[in-house]
């Protein structure tokens, strides 16, 4: 039987079970959630390497008891060198390498600009020492390594171990660790602890900071100084979509919270509840195509759009959208954007505040490239810009790029509150979408919802096909009739890490938090 857990004072859900308990024991020292999340946020950068990092950049989504939800985006612009005469003679922007880290990690202000809003609401003041005091013990002592990290570190090898410093940190003995050894990053243990001493700014404007400099100088990285000191986190009012059920939030432009408010939004009109399996997979694969669309013609650094997505949510477009849709044949699209690594987080504390997180390097391990004697791998989420003079991401310096990040809340109308995400790229919003129409829309059991088998409309790593996956335990005739409505099926494994780690927490009416894990992951479901 699957069962969801339960807890009056706390909830925490993360991907990895260690970051689970950094963040509960806050809690339970009488940290809010977003002290917990900042716990959370730097074990699972230590203990799941692969999929973030201090490298990496960050979206927080703050549901205070009162008042209107609270979005931080933590991430970085294009370095000043990162321009086209940079990547001359390319037609891409290299996914590898220190071409390919090619912009500012925003992770770090993210956690100091959430802890200020911390403050602001009137929560705790717990020392950074005791936030980070799990991080930097698993840095220093070393943690066990997962077979997630042990199979992406054998997988991308090939095109890995010659980055700069990568082959040193996560090969130490020659070859991909072992699941279960003990893997120790005593350099970033000092980043860490330097980071408590001096205070997370520090990352962008100190010691630190010349540091980082002058790693990227050496390794000819487009990031200088200049763009370290330049950048902060910005607050923004999250997007906000009116559906039957209630309000649904995520993260406005650079991200694509979008595409996950427009699934939804687009379902809303096709009554999703009496949907059976194939036709709840149907639909929601249909509005994704559609919402899809909408990101690649709108979505970019919000300075360079002149379209509000907020306006675009509430014109009717959606309805419209719905009313187009042939539930009885799949439609023909373009493509994905492809693959990406992150970590979802969620908490929930007993005052009422709620916290969805994201924390992500991009491709697994990043751009690979290590920078001198900090133990921070870089990521490389300007791989999403193009070259192309005239294309919507075309690259400029200091242009923020397009996110795949996009952490979702609900409150929903019959007074119940609800955070939840997953990773995985193109599969972020499709499985945002699964969750939220099995959960609240069907009345699945919360971890019923993210344990079931889901879908992917898209690539993932290492295949070119942009075909419809569906993990092997759904039933033969639903992938037959799904065949039969013009899907082009494919079967990934029975759990697989392809469709993304979800996770989800639900705050009840009696005050009762419910939380729910990814299996598919090495997370947990924490409270007490």
């Amino acid at each position: 039987m699957i069962q969801s857990n339960m807890a009056p004072q706390g909830m925490v859900v993360t991907p990895h079970h260690l970051a689970s308990e950094s963040a509960l024991a806050v809690l339970r020292e009488g940290g809010n959630a977003i002290e917990a999340m900042v716990a959370a946020a730097s074990t699972i950068a230590v203990v799941y390497p692969h999929m973030n990092g201090l490298g990496g950049d960050g979206f927080w989504l703050v549901v205070p008891p009162q008042g209107a939800p609270v979005a931080i985006d933590a991430s970085g612009a294009a370095g000043s060198l990162a321009g086209a005469s940079f990547y001359q003679g390319m037609t891409r922007i290299p996914h590898r390498g220190p071409k390919a880290a090619l912009t500012v990690a925003g992770t770090v202000s993210g956690w100091s600009d959430a802890l200020n809003l911390s403050r602001e609401l009137g929560g705790g003041a717990l020392p950074l020492t005791r936030l980070l005091r799990d991080a930097i013990r698993y840095a220093a002592d070393g943690m066990p390594v997962t077979a997630s990290q042990a199979a992406a570190t054998a997988a991308m090898a090939h095109e890995l171990a010659d980055q700069p410093g990568f082959a040193a940190l996560f090969m130490p003995d020659g070859a991909p660790p072992r699941p279960g050894s003990r893997f120790t990053q005593p350099a970033l243990a000092d980043t860490l602890s330097e980071l408590c001493e001096y205070g997370l700014e520090s990352f962008y404007r100190g010691p630190l900071a010349q540091r980082l400099a002058q790693g990227m100088a050496q390794l000819e990285m487009p990031v200088m100084l200049e763009d370290l000191q330049r950048h902060r986190a910005r607050r923004r009012a999250p997007l906000h979509l009116a559906h039957q059920h209630g309000d649904i939030y995520n993260l406005a432009p650079p991200t694509q919270g979008l595409v996950s408010l427009a699934i939804l939004g687009i379902t809303d009109s096709l009554e999703m509840a009496q949907a059976d399996e194939v036709q709840t997979v149907h639909r929601i694969v249909e509005a994704t195509k559609k919402a899809f669309a909408l990101r690649d013609r709108y979505i970019t650094d919000p300075l360079h759009m002149r379209e509000e997505m907020q306006a675009l949510l509430e014109s009717g477009l959606l309805a419209e959208t719905a009313r187009q849709l042939d539930l009885t044949r799949a439609a023909p699209w373009g493509g994905g954007r492809g693959p990406g690594d992150t970590v979802w987080l969620g908490v929930m504390d007993s005052s009422g505040m709620a916290v969805s997180f994201i924390q992500s390097i991009y491709h697994e391990f990043g751009s690979g490239v290590v920078l001198p004697d900090t133990g921070i791998v870089w990521q490389n989420r300007g791989a999403a810009f193009s070259l192309e003079p005239n294309h919507l991401l075309t690259l400029l310096p200091g242009k923020q790029p397009f996110h795949t990040l996009n952490p979702a809340a609900a409150r929903l109308k019959d007074g119940r509150v609800m955070v939840y995400g997953a990773m995985g790229g193109d599969g972020q919003p499709q499985t945002q979408a699964a969750i939220f129409t099995r959960h609240v829309i069907q009345g699945m059991a919360l971890q019923e919802a993210v344990s079931a088998p889901r879908w992917l409309l898209g690539r993932t790593w290492g295949q070119a096909s942009d075909s419809l996956k569906l993990e092997g335990r759904f039933h033969a005739d639903t992938l037959a009739q799904l065949r039969a409505l013009g899907h082009e099926v494919e079967t990934l494994p029975d759990f697989s890490e392809a469709v993304g780690h979800a996770g989800a927490i639900v705050r009840h009416t009696n005050g009762m938090l419910e939380g729910a894990f990814d299996p598919r992951s090495n997370g947990s479901a924490a409270g007490f």
